[in-house]
């Protein structure tokens, strides 16, 4: 339908630009139809046919046109720090980007509590979270951002790595959250696989998560467990987000390692039970088969207890290495093991690591003689920081889940350069490439709707996310007959297909699928539009 404005109304009015002739989908779910956008003052000012003139046309006949595409879970930190400007999500029509996911953002960090950042953002950390955002804003992002507060960060701030909360850390970690959430986070996240946050009881997150909920923000998390224990940590998410009254979002959904494949059918039948029951839940996948984290996560948490020097004497400690593989083989526990119970040693590629005669070989044909857990652990002691590509998720697993209404798609993946998985430079592209033109597994508008409105909305992004009067004028103008990403995990950095123009704010950042150049992205302020 075209917007209610009169015919003189239309005619007369001069626009910045007019994308004409596409299949419009308005990224809520509902049919593509053939209808013209038109833009001004960064916003759409009006859809559907004869809108006037306009100070440049383009037309996109044959091209769908769909609302930028919101990644809700990236790990884009520190990106903004990067030498020149980095399109490689602008390329796959990513406009905004949701991070400071899985627990870990980039402040607020005490001298102490820096030392326990993960590499991937260890180089840039801020005694305060807003004094990261305000970092971000004077480097200039190339795409959209907006921040989380992570849970494990407020904790080393206020614990160290101690499993044990001490006298007034909780309450030092709310005061923390607060403050970021006065700056301008969108939310708080949590990564329950990872130390410290592993060390935490659910009534220090429903603590946090209620200072959230005071300013209608977002809870995310990586649940304690993908894996043999994953019932009991979906339900342990929702009773946070229930006893907080929060919006919830599960992160990477999967069901992870052989003993679980099929059991994505119960974690989505979990989630609509609870929609029904009042929470206010969605969640997301990505459309890979494998995940990649640090080596240290296939280890107990119990493991990296009181920091990197520790969990180096442990490993060194025959008793203590045969104690840690007690816990992470004991059938009796399914979270607080790790992930050692997920992956064969054949699943495990080794991505990053010290020595270059082990990296990019697979854990198996590493062992020179040695069992797999001894050869994990003098791994991990030469490189504690080394990481890994873990092939252990089925097919009908993540396509279920893909294809489940209340799970939107995201990438999961980290900032660009050196060894890494796919994920990071062609998600999207996969995702309406190999799964929704290749293999049908959603209508088109339904994936749209799950790469714009299904994440905005969760976020409070309320003004992108979605195309028509008024909305932020974010766009992704893509060939649906040719988009796709070739990357693989052998050679990842490939730049994906398809995409033709991409509109930050109404200004043209991909133009003929050529990056135009600069830095026009904007820092979303707690979820602010």
């Amino acid at each position: 339908m075209t917007d209610r404005t009169s015919y003189r109304e239309r005619h007369n009015r001069m626009h910045d630009l007019i994308l004409r002739g596409g299949t419009l989908h308005d990224g809520f779910g509902s049919p593509g139809r053939t209808a013209d956008v038109a833009i001004g003052g960064g916003r759409v000012t009006a859809t559907g046919r004869d809108l006037g003139r306009a100070a440049r046309v383009v037309d996109v006949d044959g091209l769908v046109v769909a609302p930028g595409f919101v990644d809700p879970h990236s790990h884009s930190d520190t990106v903004p720090f990067m030498a020149g400007a980095q399109p490689f999500k602008l390329w796959q029509g990513v406009t905004t980007e949701i991070v400071g996911n899985c627990g870990f953002s980039c402040g607020p960090a005490t001298p102490e509590s820096a030392g326990f950042t993960p590499e991937v953002l260890s180089e840039h950390t801020f005694a305060t979270f807003g004094g990261y955002l305000d970092a971000v804003e004077r480097e200039g992002t190339t795409n959209n951002l907006a921040v989380l507060v992570g849970h494990n960060t407020l904790r080393t701030a206020a614990c160290g790595m101690d499993a044990a909360l001490r006298p007034g850390a909780l309450a030092r970690m709310t005061e923390l959250a607060e403050e970021a959430f006065a700056a301008g986070a969108c939310g708080l996240s949590s990564g329950l696989e990872y130390v410290p946050g592993a060390y935490a009881a659910t009534g220090e997150l429903i603590a946090l998560a209620r200072a959230a909920r005071r300013r209608n923000l977002v809870y995310a998390t990586h649940l304690r467990s993908e894996s043999e224990g994953l019932a009991d940590a979906l339900d342990e998410a929702l009773e946070v987000a229930t006893a907080a009254g929060i919006r919830l979002q599960v992160s990477h959904c999967k069901a992870s390692g052989r003993a679980v494949h099929g059991s994505s059918a119960m974690l989505l039948d979990k989630l609509a039970a609870a929609r029904v029951r009042g929470v206010d839940v969605r969640a997301d996948v990505y459309p890979y088969r494998a995940f990649c984290t640090g080596l240290v996560a296939l280890l107990p948490p119990a493991a990296c207890e009181g920091g990197e020097a520790e969990l180096v004497r442990r490993l060194a400690d025959p008793d203590a290495r045969r104690a840690l593989r007690a816990l992470a083989e004991d059938p009796r526990r399914t979270t607080g093991v790790g992930l050692w119970r997920e992956a064969h040693p054949e699943d495990v590629h080794l991505l990053r690591h010290a020595s270059a005669a082990v990296t990019g070989r697979r854990l198996a044909d590493v062992l020179d003689g040695r069992d797999p857990w001894d050869a994990l652990c003098d791994l991990l002691i030469a490189d504690p920081h080394a990481d890994g590509v873990f092939h252990t998720m089925h097919d009908d697993d993540v396509t279920r889940i893909m294809r489940h209404p209340l799970v939107s798609i995201g990438s999961d993946g980290g900032p660009p350069g050196g060894p890494n998985h796919p994920r990071t430079y062609g998600t999207f592209p996969t995702f309406l490439g190999a799964y929704v033109r290749e293999r049908g597994i959603v209508p088109m508008a339904e994936a749209i709707r799950k790469a714009g409105s299904a994440t905005a909305a969760q976020f409070g992004l309320a003004d992108r996310g979605w195309l028509g009067r008024g909305a932020v004028a974010d766009v992704c103008v893509f060939d649906p007959e040719a988009i796709r990403h070739d990357g693989t995990y052998d050679e990842p950095a490939t730049r994906p297909a398809g995409v033709v123009h991409v509109l930050l704010g109404g200004r043209m950042v991909i133009d003929g699928g050529e990056f135009t150049g600069g830095r026009h992205g904007r820092l979303l302020r707690g979820g602010q539009a």
